[in-house]
């Protein structure tokens, strides 16, 4: 069975909220030798970007998108068990999220595939103080902290802890990225912002990170609001000067007399 197979029978079992069955052709499929990184990449991540859609577009109701996303999670849950590992490499990830269970299982199957190549990960959730998450970063200090699906009303609570971070000054090296929620559909916003890095998903944020492996400090960007406007010296016309020069030939005049 082909992956794409795989993803179509295991949303119809999300769907109609059959947990036994998604269960056991997860398991056959991994039985068949299709590893855990690539389940998580091509089915259980478009699963939960394919159940919020669904909802959001009015196709399925609270209730189904309730039963089908925590379906999901339990799946993710059961495959991070049969990931295959790479030796520790002293990196460290510290991811937060937005608020929702959808947002907590991007971020764990983020964590999911940062620990498997070695990083150590601590998955924060959502709803902690920007001052409580800094002192932890402090006592950590993350070469990567992530922010997965933030919502936009989240962006602003995003934007001060960043902010918080670069007035203190203590994580130099650290790099900020924001991944998937509202910074997939607001082009320049994670530069707005000042993160770092950006990454539409779980597969894509670790081969970013990889990519860039060094935090290059971006400039101060000017905030929403309070761009300052440029003066523009607009240089006069022949006529103008002409008229100005016969203007002040009177005065001229009346002074040399």
């Amino acid at each position: 069975m082909q992956i794409a197979e795989v993803f179509a029978q295991y949303m119809e079992h999300l769907l109609s909220g059959k947990r036994c069955e998604a269960r056991e052709m997860i398991e056959a499929t991994l039985d068949r030798g299709i590893c855990g990184r690539k389940l998580i990449q091509f089915v259980i991540w478009p699963a939960m970007v394919q159940i919020e859609r669904l909802y959001d577009e009015g196709k399925i109701n609270r209730l189904l998108e309730h039963i089908a996303t925590r379906i999901n999670r339990m799946i993710a849950d059961q495959i991070q068990s049969h990931l295959a590992r790479s030796p520790k490499n002293g990196m460290r990830l510290l991811v937060t999220c937005g608020d929702g269970e959808r947002e907590e299982l991007g971020a764990q199957m983020i964590g999911d595939l940062f620990e498997a190549e070695g990083w150590g990960v601590w998955l924060l959730g959502a709803g902690v103080p920007n001052d409580e998450v800094v002192e932890l970063l402090g006592r950590l200090r993350p070469d990567v902290l992530c922010a997965y699906g933030t919502k936009p009303e989240g962006v602003p609570g995003i934007r001060r802890l960043i902010d918080m971070i670069r007035e203190i000054g203590a994580h130099e090296q650290m790099q900020i990225m924001v991944v998937g929620g509202v910074f997939n559909r607001a082009a320049g916003l994670d530069e707005e912002i000042r993160a770092d890095l950006s990454a539409s998903d779980a597969a894509e944020s670790l081969k970013t990170v990889m990519e860039h492996p060094v935090r290059i400090p971006r400039p101060d960007f000017p905030q929403p609001g309070r761009r300052r406007k440029r003066k523009t010296s607009k240089r006069p016309t022949k006529a103008a000067v002409k008229a100005k020069v016969k203007k002040s030939r009177p005065r001229a005049m009346a002074k040399a007399s």
